[in-house]
């Protein structure tokens, strides 16, 4: 199954299946802002997702271009879980839209994960996104190799932007 999305299926779509990783769920984006989702009846953090994955033993990692503002650090701190549960890097060479579940479905696209771009905002103040969701392996492997192949560092010592890299990975 390959599938085009747009718009409000990056919702629907791909933030909830994210819910659905047993064993890993890795989000790769440009730009990370306090992200809200429904759970149930309530409105919370994706953040709050991302620890409830992390309790259950889902392998959670998140690679993102630049420091998140002021609200999701604050939304961050609510879930202690994440402090050494949640794999993080931070890289501002980045600006591919990833997201792996379990490897073996893969979302890439435009949606950053912020409100505007893939989470619960009226449809009146959302981004217009575009991207691909699929379950077929070729896509979901190279999608994993570019992911890792960051994530790892692999990049950093040719890297021309040093001087911008407030948490190097390497």
């Amino acid at each position: 199954m390959t599938e085009y999305i747009c718009n409000d299926e990056h919702y629907s779509k791909v933030l909830a299946f994210c819910r659905k990783a047993k064993k890993s769920l890795w989000l790769g984006t440009a730009d990370i802002k306090d992200l809200y989702v429904e759970k149930g009846r309530a409105k919370v953090p994706f953040l709050e997702i991302l620890a409830d994955l992390v309790e259950k033993g889902v392998e959670v990692k998140l690679l993102h271009a630049k420091e998140p503002g002021k609200n999701f650090r604050e939304d961050f701190d609510k879930y202690p879980v994440l402090f050494d549960g949640l794999q993080r890097r931070l890289c501002p060479r980045v600006h591919f839209k990833i997201v792996i579940i379990d490897g073996k479905t893969a979302y890439a696209g435009s949606a950053n994960l912020t409100g505007a771009g893939i989470g619960l905002k009226s449809s009146s103040r959302r981004n217009f996104e575009a991207g691909v969701f699929s379950d077929e392996k070729v896509f979901v492997k190279q999608a994993q190799k570019q992911f890792e192949s960051v994530f790892a560092g692999d990049f950093c010592k040719s890297c021309g932007r040093k001087a911008f890299c407030g948490d190097r990975i390497k």
